[in-house]
């Protein structure tokens, strides 16, 4: 694995948008996140500082930018330290640069 890149399905459970790892991983299959605008297939999809993500779960619709890797599922207040709410508003944020 590419240092300061984690496993998709393992960044949504320490970052706290999925209670288990399963579920974290069935959210990416079900096709409800998106990395940098485009729909994840695989919950092996590495994901690292910087990149965007929709997430689409069923409590909360959330688009984050990852500040940081986790390197355990903490307390709630650890796992927002690993990412920032840039917000729905900035579609720019999410839209592939060559569709316009």
């Amino acid at each position: 694995m590419r240092e300061g890149r984690q496993r998709l399905d393992k960044w949504l459970w320490f970052a706290r948008f999925a209670k288990t790892r399963t579920l974290a991983a069935k959210l990416v299959a079900d096709g409800a996140v998106r990395v940098n605008g485009v729909r994840a297939e695989a919950p092996a999809k590495l994901v690292g500082t910087g990149d965007v993500l929709t997430i689409a779960a069923r409590h909360v619709t959330a688009v984050v930018r990852v500040v940081a890797p986790g390197e355990r599922r903490g307390p709630a207040p650890e796992a927002r330290l690993l990412y920032e709410d840039v917000g729905r508003d900035d579609a720019a944020l999410v839209t592939n640069p060559g569709t316009g």
